[in-house]
Order: C-alpha cells, then structure tokens, then sequence
C-alpha cells in the first residue's frame, strides 16, 4: 500500500491529467498537496489501517475454487473475496481514506456519485462512522435498479439526489457531482469512486485500493505459489487498478480486465472502450478513451450491470491497455448470468454482476491455461445489491409472485 509509481504531472503516456475549469484548480491543489502529505505521514497510515482492519473487516479471504477447478479442468481458480468487506464491496477502502483525507483538511460535507450503488453505500457508511454529512448523486435509472443499495445510503444517514439529465446513469451523476462542487468546494470534499477524473484523483484511488493487490501477493506466497494471471472487471476501474498495482513490473503475471459485451456490439449496446471502439477524449476532467458518437460525443452505454455503464475508463488502465501490459476482453450480459449461477452453484458464492463479468472469461482462461497454473478472479463485490435484476433474469415468474404479494401485502390487502 502507498508504494506503486506516480505518473508525471497527472498522466500516464498520453492520458490523464487536470483538464477543468480554473474554479476547481485550487480545490485540487490543496487535495494533491494534501494526499501526498498524508500517505507520508505515519499517524494517517496507522489510522486508516486500524480502520480497515476493524471497520472494514481486512484481509479479505482468498479462497480456492475447488470446486470449480476441477469442473473445469484446468488452471486452479483462487477468488479474492472483497465481497466480504463492510458494505459488500472493494469501494469501502477508497471511501474510508478519502473520508479520513477530508477531515484531515477540515471538510464539513462529502460529496459522492455512484452507479452499481456500491460506492454509494461505502461513502455513506463511512460518513456515518467519521460523523460528515453526505450527499450521493445517482442517476435516475440506477436509483430504480439498485433500490436496495439506496435503502441502505439513506439508512446510513445520507441523502441520495436522483439525476435526471442525460441518460440518468453514473456519467450523469458525475457531471452533477462536479457542478456541485464547483460551487461548495471551500467546505465540500468530492469523494471520486473510481480511478479516473482530473488528477490527482487517479493516483488516489489507486493507492487506496492497492490493499487488494497487496493482500493477493501476501496470501499467494503464503500458499506456496505466484500468481500465473489475474482477471477483474472494469468500469471506471477501481478494483482492477488496485488488484493489478502490486502486479505491473512483474512480467510473469497476466493481467486480464474484462468490460461489459452488454447486448451486441453496436454502439448503445455495450460499455467496452479497449477493443478499438473507444476514442480518445477529455471528458469530465481528464484525458482518456470514450465512447464516443460520429461527433465527438460521449454515446449512451449498456450492462446489464449498473457499474460498468460507464463510457469511458481510469487513464492510467487505458494507457496500460495500449501498451499491452493489460489486455482487455468483454463479456455479454448472458455470459455474466451464467458465470454468476455457475460460481454460485460450484463455491457458494454469488458474485456481484460486475464481478460475474470477470468470472465468465476466467473460467474460459482457466480451461486455456490448463492445469498447473494459477488464476486469480477479484470478486470486487458480491450480489446482493443485485436481486432485483437477478431474480428477474434468472427466476422472472417466481420473482413477479414474490414482489405481487409483497406489494398487496404492503396495501393491507391479503
């Protein structure tokens, strides 16, 4: 943790960097200035480690898919269960130093967007714990499929803000975060949940969520072997940043992140950037590769998963894709259903549908890879959050008589 390298001035090769207007140029000095102060400082380390450790519940297991190995019949599969971290996903650990760097500079309020919901939770729980008052932005779409993640934000005390602009997803809600703290940013710390935006925000979530990748090559030597190939799903790319970080000088691991394949390949129907289809742009404040329309602007996504929608990816992955250190696969919406009932059904755990992408193209590199090697999936969070799109792909007629008696149950009518 705090040890992977730094780009130059914000960027990885071409991509990244500061591109914002000149109001919000003080607000992210003081936060460089502030990180990188932080990281140093023994008494802020101590802290957010105790924390992740009491709070959050770290080192998340890693346990081996025997199950699953030997059904498929070829490299062994280890799952990395940041499922079990407090609020039910990787985000927690972004949120939690984020929430001790505001209070370390004397913010009053926190700020967050979230798509999946996840971050959402994560930013409101540990406000909760850290006594801030927060605000989460959530397009209008995602506040309807992930009900159950802004139950749980309210209950935390924090006030969910539906976005109706645009296509009412996580890009949306990013642009109405960032108007709001262009307004508010002398008391407002804007807690960024994935590893993208103006910098230094890319650098930060990477550093926050290197615990991941930290714990992996711990609990590998541990077990007596070096990782062969890892495989996260990306979005934004917070989970896959933080479980590669550790990962990238050595050559002897494959990194595989896997997007969202969604419906079909046509623009619209999907939310992968690194197979060609993506277009290098400066969009919300930092350079990288976006979908984008025959006129430069950023196209309406699909996943069945509410946190891979999003239409552009963290530049430092985008410039580790183009330079070949990281490559990058998609996987459908069928193709993650069925990779979630197949780990549910081998190893007892439900993956989040975000996680479920990466599980489906592990299973076809395991079985490529052959036995004797070793494969690592980040199950970045786990399903919960997910019944409502779940059941009903999974299970629609159960699911409607479910939901029918809970909704007459709930108008008195028996």
């Amino acid at each position: 943790m705090f040890e992977t390298d730094k780009p130059v001035q914000g960027f990885f090769g071409q991509f990244g960097g500061r591109y914002v207007a000149e109001v919000l140029r003080t607000a992210l000095d003081e936060l460089e200035e502030a990180f990188v102060d932080a990281i140093h400082d023994p008494i802020f380390k101590e802290e957010y480690s105790d924390l992740l450790r009491d709070f959050v519940g770290r080192p998340t297991p890693m346990v081996f898919a025997e199950n699953a190995t030997r059904e498929i019949g070829g490299a062994n599969i280890y799952i990395k269960l940041e499922g079990l971290a407090a609020t039910g996903a990787h985000k927690i650990n972004n949120a939690l130093g984020q929430g001790l760097l505001a209070k370390r500079i004397g913010k009053t309020r926190i700020i967050a967007e979230t798509g999946a919901g996840q971050h959402g939770v994560a930013t409101a729980a540990v406000c909760a714990k850290l006594g801030l008052p927060c605000r989460v932005y959530m397009g209008e779409v995602d506040v309807r499929r992930q009900r159950p993640n802004v139950f749980s934000m309210e209950l935390y005390g924090a006030e969910v803000t539906s976005v109706t602009s645009g296509a009412k997803t996580l890009k949306d809600a990013v642009n109405e975060a960032l108007r709001d703290w262009a307004s508010s940013f002398a008391e407002t710390h804007y807690l960024l949940g994935s590893a993208l935006g103006p910098s230094p925000f890319p650098d930060m979530v990477r550093e926050f969520q290197s615990i991941i990748g930290g714990e992996v090559k711990t609990q590998s030597k541990d077990r007596g072997f070096h990782p062969d190939c890892m495989v996260a799903c990306v979005g934004g790319g917070s989970n896959a940043i933080g479980f590669f970080a550790p990962f990238l000088g050595d050559s002897r691991v494959s990194l595989i992140g896997v997007e969202a394949g969604g419906r079909g390949t046509s623009l619209g129907d999907h939310a992968a950037r690194m197979d060609g289809t993506g277009s290098v742009g400066i969009v919300q404040g930092y350079k990288s590769l976006f979908l984008l329309n025959e006129d430069g602007q950023v196209q309406d996504t699909h996943s069945i998963s509410a946190g891979l929608d999003y239409p552009g990816i963290g530049p430092q992955l985008a410039h580790l894709g183009t330079t070949g250190r990281v490559q990058f696969l998609r996987s459908t919406d069928t193709e993650a259903l069925e990779a979630l009932k197949f780990f549910a059904r081998t190893e007892g755990v439900i993956f989040a549908l975000e996680s479920a992408h990466a599980g489906a193209q592990a299973v076809k590199i395991a079985q490529e890879m052959g036995p004797g090697k070793n494969l690592i999936i980040n199950m970045s969070g786990r399903g919960d959050k997910d019944i409502f799109i779940t059941a009903k792909a999974i299970a629609p007629q159960a699911w409607k008589g479910f939901l029918s008696h809970e909704i007459a149950d709930m108008e008195g009518i028996q």
